[in-house]
């Protein structure tokens, strides 16, 4: 079901999911009026949030610290790349170890829920078209990456990019649709990731603005808006993900995702 968190309580909104949800113009209304009291958090497990968006868009080299790390100037557009809907696991599901990589790495994003249909966005149809922000972990096999000088190839395995816990609407955000945010990721109780969502090189609105400049974005599409510094292909030695670990994701009012990698 797809509900409303108030306080202890999940509200049911009356739709079987965010998928069924959003794609209701007035599905913002449809959230606040509803009053019935499903359960309460501590009997319910929240799972993957969208289930079925029709594009999930990714954003690479949009934090400072990252594009430090990795050396390599400031861009001056957005450096996108795609995923499609099988790579989605949810916020507590198990990450699925490729047998065929030895560099699965690690990479915590702020993930940007569309709520309305929108097409060459203005800054204020972009701020309208966010419906609120998700915690992402944009799991990545290195060695695939880089086979070629086109990433999807190792960024969109089945199975691996976990999502959710629940998506937050901009009011309830730190910094509103530019949110100003703590972000974490730890692997195995070390952080390896600290990062602020005001260091975005391109914000939230201005990704919905540029992307929607070349597709019609769609209630549901998700677009996760890149990794701070920190991630393990970075590090001298590089260091990776192996069967067993736990990756933990962090962003401070929006959630917590915490998986498991199994082979």
């Amino acid at each position: 079901r797809a509900v409303r968190v108030d306080g202890p309580d999940l509200i049911d909104i009356g739709a079987t999911d965010l998928d069924q949800l959003l794609a209701q113009p007035s599905w913002r209304q449809q959230a606040a009026s509803a009053k019935t009291v499903l359960c309460s958090a501590d009997e319910s497990q929240f799972v993957l949030p969208i289930a079925a968006p029709s594009k999930i868009i990714c954003v690479g080299l949009n934090y400072r610290t990252h594009i430090q790390e990795m050396g390599r100037p400031i861009p001056e557009y957005p450096t996108l790349f795609a995923k499609f809907t099988e790579a989605l696991v949810g916020p507590t599901d198990p990450i699925v170890m490729p047998p065929e990589t030895s560099s699965l790495d690690w990479e915590a994003e702020l993930a940007v829920i569309i709520g309305a249909p929108v097409r060459r966005a203005t800054e204020q149809s972009a701020i309208d078209a966010i419906a609120g922000f998700a915690v992402l972990n944009d799991i990545t096999a290195r060695d695939w990456q880089n086979r070629t000088l086109q990433w999807l190839q190792g960024k969109t395995f089945e199975g691996t990019t976990p999502l959710g816990p629940v998506v937050v609407t901009p009011d309830e955000v730190s910094g509103g649709v530019r949110p100003s945010v703590d972000m974490t990721c730890h692997v195995n109780n070390s952080e390896v990731q600290h990062a602020n969502t005001s260091d975005l090189v391109f914000d939230p609105v201005a990704l919905v603005q540029y992307i929607s400049t070349i597709v019609t974005l769609r209630p549901g599409d998700i677009i996760a808006t890149g990794t701070p510094g920190g991630v393990g292909h970075a590090r001298q030695p590089a260091v990776y993900l192996h069967i067993g670990d736990v990756v933990e994701t962090t962003i401070d009012g929006i959630g917590y995702l915490r998986n498991t990698i199994h082979g």
